[in-house]
């Protein structure tokens, strides 16, 4: 099944050009992000969660998916875990060509490497967490790990540089944990322990 996503940016805050170019391609689901919003993209998270092996997910342009590269770089790797094609009209990107699936393999080598070094720093973040026995917090419910693991959320979230199925997948929670250890962590902002300075 062919898949549209669209969004609307800061300069053009209409959906029309770009809904009627994916009706055209022959898109028969078509997500409409009609905020220009950086973090917050519920369609397309509804969008992810609905994708299934065998679709392709087509926009008008690559800057209308992906808030950054490395976003992008992320998404189209997820695209292809996932067996699903992605077509990029105004570039002309198809990866159900061969050079389209080159691109994709690029993209998701780039992908890898990012995924490793963010794994390398949480694993390092996590790690000082426990040793400097970070505790703390109004809120009571929450151990030490589950509270180093709202941080470590936190702060993945707030750099806006991975979609949320992709923090769920490194951090390994459910979206209800993720979003209960969002409001923890900000709720318990002012306690948050501060890196030490090197001198």
């Amino acid at each position: 099944m062919k898949i549209g996503y669209a969004r609307v940016s800061t300069q053009d805050q209409k959906l029309e050009l770009q809904v009627s170019e994916l009706e055209k391609y022959g898109c028969e689901n078509i997500y409409k992000e009609k905020k220009s919003a950086i973090k917050d993209r519920p369609e397309l998270d509804n969008m992810l969660a609905h994708l299934r092996s065998g679709d392709a997910v087509v926009v008008w342009k690559l800057d209308r998916l992906g808030r950054s590269l490395r976003h992008l770089i992320n998404l189209v790797a997820l695209f292809k875990e996932k067996g699903v094609d992605f077509i990029s009209l105004n570039d002309n990107i198809d990866t159900t060509t061969i050079q389209g699936r080159l691109i994709f393999n690029i993209f998701a080598s780039f992908a890898e490497f990012e995924r490793e070094l963010i794994s390398e720093r949480t694993k390092a973040g996590l790690k000082a967490a426990r040793e400097k026995g970070r505790v703390g917090g109004r809120k009571p419910g929450l151990s030490d790990e589950a509270k180093t693991k709202a941080w470590a959320a936190h702060q993945l979230y707030e750099q806006g540089e991975m979609p949320v199925a992709d923090i769920l997948n490194q951090l390994h929670f459910s979206k209800a944990t993720f979003y209960r250890y969002l409001e923890w962590a900000k709720e318990n902002l002012k306690d948050k322990p501060k890196r030490k300075k090197k001198k």
